[in-house]
């Protein structure tokens, strides 16, 4: 048996996401399963558009130096109220 025929991900998809569908009924019947908060949520969100952003601009060629980063950073610091997490407006 060649290794490319074992294992998880040599199931065709359905089949891969019927058992991943049993672990995650199975995870949350249990309580064990992660409940996402909406702040949790927000910044995955965050990152994963960031990763997106910095890998396109990889794939174009284009130079960023990481300023712009910095930059969107601190101006989304400065427009947030520090004791209550929440933007000004």
């Amino acid at each position: 048996m060649a290794k490319e025929d074992r294992g998880f991900a040599s199931m065709d998809r359905a089949k891969q996401r019927e058992i991943a569908s049993k672990g995650g009924k199975a995870a949350h019947q249990k309580g064990t399963a992660h409940e996402w908060t909406s702040e949790e949520a927000r910044e995955a969100g965050r990152k994963g558009g960031m990763a997106s952003h910095r890998r396109r601009s990889e794939l174009t060629g284009s130079q960023d130096t990481g300023e712009n980063t910095q930059n969107q950073t601190s101006s989304e610091d400065l427009s947030r109220d520090d004791s209550s997490n929440e933007q000004i407006r």
